[in-house]
């Protein structure tokens, strides 16, 4: 592909619930304009976007994949298209976070025979959020049971004020052969190869699309004083000017167009990519936020002649080339050779080889214009979400909200040779997904994502990529015990075996302190009963006791233990027969007076539709939970706190989907330790 320009690129992301035909439409977008020369088929595997192994099993995006195209507009111009297919699974909407970061419009695609689903909506807001441009695309209207009228109405209720459909479907399902344009009152049929050509509408069609045309028409002539004049006073607002107002009504969020088609019958297709050409924003029209250093924020414009300034958004493990880098341009031209410098770690790192990623093909460039989206390799230093400058400029771009991780597993290698190789895969499995999280415990390896898919798939990955093979177990939750109530006890050790022996005697005091405030040793020896050399030892012992685990075999917390007495002798006491005697001490003081297990609790935030409060709220109460508060916002939701063991949370994230249909979410935090009602001590898993 040759150099963009700026004002001719068009950074979109295609955006939607799972399974709508994202990936199609790219497909389609990309056969329209002549890259691939015949459809690829998601049951096949053979789409430019979805070409990882995981991705072909599910037969569902799992990453969002690049695919940039050429076009040549009505206007005359050809314009450079950046296509991003996000993922549209809920384990995987990080790969959306990435898509939205770089994009300056986003397609909202809607299944005509599905409608708006959660994705849907979960989508728009999180462009809204963002403040991206939006447009719809309600596809598969070819399909049995499609009806875009009933999906028209649904998108009604979310969008709310600003829809503006400009087409409406001619026929439907398998009749679907045409579209009206509703700005210019003309009807378009297509032929087999995806082009068109204007046709009388159907009578019905023609007077549902000029009742339509006088509706669009008010509703973009309302953002302009002076069309509003005119069109009020009676005179006729010509299509041309009615698409010049609506560029500056999409690129402010004020409109939000609709369009119809079929990714399969190719019916729609081209209209679909003018619109993107002929309203959707430019990079130079969306500045980017970025942070100097002292946390100021400033604006950089996307100009080519400005100082050169890279983000990547995106890093992917290559088996052929390593690390791929992928990033956007904020600024500047990057050139071959040039040598840029890492605005976080201070590393330099030389472009060299740039090229454009299509799914998996890769398209040598020798430069990039500002707004452009292009890919290196091996920048080693250069982690997702680094920005890279010219020497002396530190600035960063602002990454998406960290999303929670509250699906975990296990790891455990296979082998020795999985093991010495576990720790390296992992970050670099974590490089490429940054929601995936790594923890390292005592006893385990511990791998966090967004569900069980998401974990998976990454251990998928990590086999096929790395070679590194794992099963899995649960995460053990961090169980701890304290003493149940104050008592004294006599530690003593007396040995003799010939020689020196060993002697020591240590009289402690041990009883419970409040949760959570830690343990103590408290030192009221008086009158040398214990040497004042040998108390060190005492405490020693005494918290190694702890470590070591109570009468369940967990850790001993919050205790307070105090030596007030104890004997020694001459020549046969030693630190460490003192440290023996203490630990025999508090091992007889929680036999004498038991211990209770402590289990960790966690503050819960679960957001979900009003409407579905009190479900939550049962299920909540169920998992032993305790409510904290309730709070309705003025969007319709419902935030939701309660305190909820820890052990009752591990499948908690696919429940929650479940019970509100994937409308909830939740976040959870470690709170405090609380007693694990003793009916439920006896099921706990012996420690190893």
């Amino acid at each position: 592909m040759g150099m963009a320009a700026t004002p001719v690129i068009r950074n979109v992301a295609l955006v939607g619930h799972s399974g709508v035909g994202k990936t199609m439409l790219a497909e389609a977008l990309l056969h329209r304009a002549g890259v691939v020369q015949r459809l690829g088929s998601i049951e096949d595997g053979t789409t430019v976007c979805d070409t990882e192994p995981e991705e072909i099993k599910r037969g569902i995006s799992l990453s969002p994949a690049i695919a940039p195209f050429e076009w040549k507009a009505p206007d005359g111009q050809t314009y450079t298209i950046n296509l991003i297919d996000a993922p549209g699974y809920a384990d995987f909407a990080g790969g959306m976070d990435q898509a939205l970061a770089v994009a300056d419009l986003a397609i909202v695609v809607v299944s005509a025979v599905d409608g708006v689903e959660v994705g849907t909506e979960i989508a728009w807001q999180q462009a809204a959020d963002a403040g991206i441009p939006r447009m719809i695309f309600c596809t598969k209207e070819d399909k049995q049971h499609a009806d875009f009228h009933r999906v028209l109405g649904q998108l009604g209720e979310l969008v709310g004020s600003g829809l503006v459909p400009l087409e409406l479907p001619i026929g439907e399902e398998e009749a679907f052969h045409g579209v009206a344009d509703v700005l210019s009152d003309t009807g378009f049929d297509y032929d087999a190869d995806g082009t068109h050509h204007t046709a009388e509408m159907p009578e019905d069609v023609a007077a549902e699309e000029a009742e339509l045309h006088e509706q669009v028409a008010e509703e973009i002539v309302s953002g302009d004083d002076e069309q509003l004049e005119r069109y009020l006073s009676g005179e006729p607002v010509e299509a041309a000017e009615l698409e010049r107002a609506l560029v500056h009504e999409v690129r402010d969020c004020q409109e939000f167009p609709v369009l119809v088609g079929s990714a399969v019958t190719g019916v729609g297709i081209d209209r679909l990519a003018d619109f993107i050409c002929e309203l959707g924003p430019s990079p130079a029209d969306r500045d980017t936020t970025v942070t100097v250093p002292g946390g100021a924020t400033i604006e950089v414009a996307a100009d080519p002649s400005g100082d050169p300034l890279l983000h990547v958004f995106r890093t992917m493990a290559d088996p052929f080339v390593g690390q791929v880098s992928v990033f956007k341009v904020l600024s500047g031209t990057v050139k071959n050779e040039d040598r840029l410098t890492n605005s976080v770690t201070g590393q330099e790192e030389r472009v060299h080889g740039l090229f454009k990623l299509r799914g998996k093909e890769h398209l040598p460039v020798d430069e990039v214009q500002a707004g452009d989206i292009a890919a290196l390799a091996k920048l080693s230093g250069t982690p997702t979400g680094s920005t890279l400058s010219k020497k002396g400029t530190t600035v960063t771009v602002p990454g998406p909200a960290h999303r929670p991780t509250p699906y975990a597993l296990a790891l455990k290698p296979l082998t020795q040779a999985d093991d010495d190789k576990l720790s390296s895969a992992l970050q670099r499995l974590a490089a490429e997904d940054q929601t995936l999280v790594v923890d390292r415990t005592e006893h385990q390896t511990v791998l966090r994502g967004t569900g069980d898919t998401h974990i998976a798939v990454a251990l998928e990955r990590l086999a096929r990529k790395f070679g590194v093979n794992v099963e899995t177990e649960d995460v053990k939750i961090a169980y701890k015990e304290t003493i149940a109530r104050q008592v004294e006890v006599e530690g003593k050790l007396k040995k003799q075996s010939g020689g020196h022996g060993q002697y020591a005697v240590a009289m402690l005091r041990v009883g419970p302190l409040a949760h959570g405030s830690g343990s103590e040793f408290v030192d009221s020896i008086v009158g040398g009963s214990i040497p004042r050399n040998y108390i060190p030892a005492v405490e020693k012992g005494v918290m190694e006791a702890m470590e070591n685990g109570g009468a369940h075999g967990f850790p001993v917390v919050d205790v307070r233990v105090e030596a007030f007495d104890g004997k020694a002798h001459s020549v046969d006491s030693s630190d460490m027969a003192f440290r023996t005697a203490a630990a025999l001490g508090l091992k007889e003081a929680m036999a004498k007076a038991g211990t209770v297990v402590l289990e960790p609790v966690s503050m819960v935030t679960v957001t979900v539709p009003v409407d579905l409060q009190g479900d939550v709220m049962g299920d909540l109460s169920s998992r032993r939970g305790r409510i904290a508060g309730t709070e309705v916002s003025a969007d319709g939701r419902c935030t939701i706190q309660a305190m909820v063991p820890e052990a009752e949370l591990s499948r908690y994230v696919l429940d929650l989907r479940s019970l509100t249909g994937g409308r909830g979410s939740f976040v959870s935090e470690h709170d405090h330790y609380d007693i694990l009602p003793s009916h439920l001590v006896d099921k706990l898993p012996k420690p190893e």
